[in-house]
């Protein structure tokens, strides 16, 4: 993180010392306001994020020592240094004590003040990165299941991941492709090296070329320096290029050259770069479909499909919705301070029989919904988003998912499954009776439900 991100606030009530403060972090490069009294600092940290607070201990009005319990009392996440004169040095040992994080002398050598400044800077970026470690890791492996399919995609990754082998992830918009992508790194001989993401359909085809092989400087309009793309800062670790299906037929060309020869050439140049990378790509797309049409190319499907992962829909999965449920409850639970909230059993109940055509990142923010507009440690049935309602069938359970890019034929066999399904359920001990309802034969049924592995 650069000084110019790193935000000080400097407190003090005489304005020259005040003054000259500033002027000395700001030529370090950190980004520097003051003002000049502990009310005015409060109004400030109240409205902006902010890193550190330098503080006079002695001030008319709000002392630095007031200042600071006002800011520990309100959990403001800010540092605070103590500027302290030799007679008050006792008085910055208690403020210490209280939570600041170390005390200056005034009229010590500078140096001394931009050392501990360098300091909390440090420690600061340390916990920023161990907290995104931390989300990353509660948020991206929550692979727990429940599911017999997809455990044993599981036991494919963990054996596919140490390899170098490209592997594709098949599956629906929200299903977890990301986080099996970062599972996957995480388990590889590359998991000391950057993992680089970048979502193929999220940007411009001209934008991507660029994101992808990096630009010299003038290489086109708004180029004012040179870039490196993600295939270089992919280097030594993997590359995951998300819904890389529907990409132009040119950016399919360059990436295929890209992946068989492990070089680039940035744009507006005509030097080779040499890149080592693991590769992961994703897509929603029928890539088979898009290869009999002519919008994919085989070649590149060959290259990237070494390994493929099928990651099943949510839907197809409904034993870990419960999983699911309590784990994000837990994770924005602790995020929003709203720990032990209470789910009543109608609403857990609907919750846990919505089909989630958005899969894991709708239930994701549907439970981020509810537990923002929870009061008083408990989420309440009319939180829920009206289509939870509609969703509901007559006996509770979820209505038939609507994909609506598959054909006539699988959409029948999906409701045709689902209708004898639920006739076994209504007579679970008289096949005969379901058989006469469908008007086929007993042997007839038994046929349909190996078919649809129906017990």
């Amino acid at each position: 993180m650069g000084n110019e991100l790193f935000k000080i606030l400097v407190v003090d009530d005489e304005k020259e010392y005040c003054a000259v403060i500033k002027m000395i972090l700001e030529n370090c490069g950190y980004s520097v306001v003051t003002c000049g009294s502990g009310k005015e600092a409060l109004e400030i940290l109240e409205r902006a994020n902010l890193d550190l607070v330098i503080s006079d201990l002695k001030m008319n009005g709000m002392s630095g020592y007031e200042l600071l319990e006002e800011i520990k009392r309100r959990e403001y996440d800010v540092e605070v240094i103590m500027l302290t004169a030799f007679g008050t040095i006792e008085t910055a040992v208690e403020a210490m004590k209280l939570g600041a994080y170390t005390y200056v002398t005034k009229g010590n050598d500078p140096e001394e003040l931009l050392m501990e400044v360098a300091k909390v800077r440090s420690m600061r970026d340390v916990n920023r990165e161990n907290m995104v470690l931390r989300e990353k890791t509660s948020v991206e492996y929550m692979l727990e299941s429940r599911n017999e399919k997809y455990n044993n995609m599981l036991t494919l990754v963990e054996r596919a991941a140490s390899s170098n082998s490209n592997i594709l992830i098949l599956g629906e918009s929200g299903s977890g492709k990301e986080v099996l992508a970062s599972f996957i790194h995480s388990k590889s001989q590359r998991r000391d090296k950057n993992l680089m993401e970048l979502n193929c359909q999220a940007i411009s085809e001209s934008i991507l070329e660029s994101e992808l092989f990096g630009h010299e400087k003038g290489s086109f309009t708004g180029a004012a320096q040179r870039r490196i793309g993600h295939f270089e800062a992919a280097n030594g670790g993997t590359l995951f290029l998300d819904e890389i299906g529907g990409v132009s037929m040119g950016i399919q060309a360059k990436l295929l050259k890209a992946i068989e020869n492990k070089v680039i050439y940035r744009m507006g140049s005509s030097t080779p770069v040499n890149v080592d990378f693991r590769l992961i790509t994703a897509t929603n797309r029928n890539l088979q479909k898009d290869m009999e049409e002519g919008t994919f190319r085989s070649d590149l499907f060959y290259r990237i499909s070494t390994i493929v992962l099928e990651l099943p829909p949510l839907r197809e999965r409904r034993e870990d919705i419960p999983l699911f449920i309590d784990f994000f409850l837990d994770k924005f639970g602790r995020e929003m301070k709203k720990e032990n909230i209470t789910v009543p059993e109608s609403v857990r109940t609907l919750l846990e029989n919505y089909s989630y055509p958005g899969n894991i990142r709708e239930l994701k923010n549907l439970i981020e919904r509810l537990l923002v507009l929870s009061e008083h440690g408990e989420i309440k049935e009319e939180y829920l988003p009206p289509e939870i309602f509609r969703n509901k069938g007559e006996n509770g359970s979820s209505g038939i998912y609507t994909d609506y890019t598959e054909s006539l034929r699988a959409y029948r066999q999906k409701a045709e499954k689902k209708y004898i399904e639920e006739l076994i359920a209504r007579y679970p001990s008289d096949l005969n009776t379901v058989a006469e309802i469908l008007s086929i034969t007993r042997r007839q049924l038994l046929n349909k439900m190996n078919d649809y592995n129906l017990k």
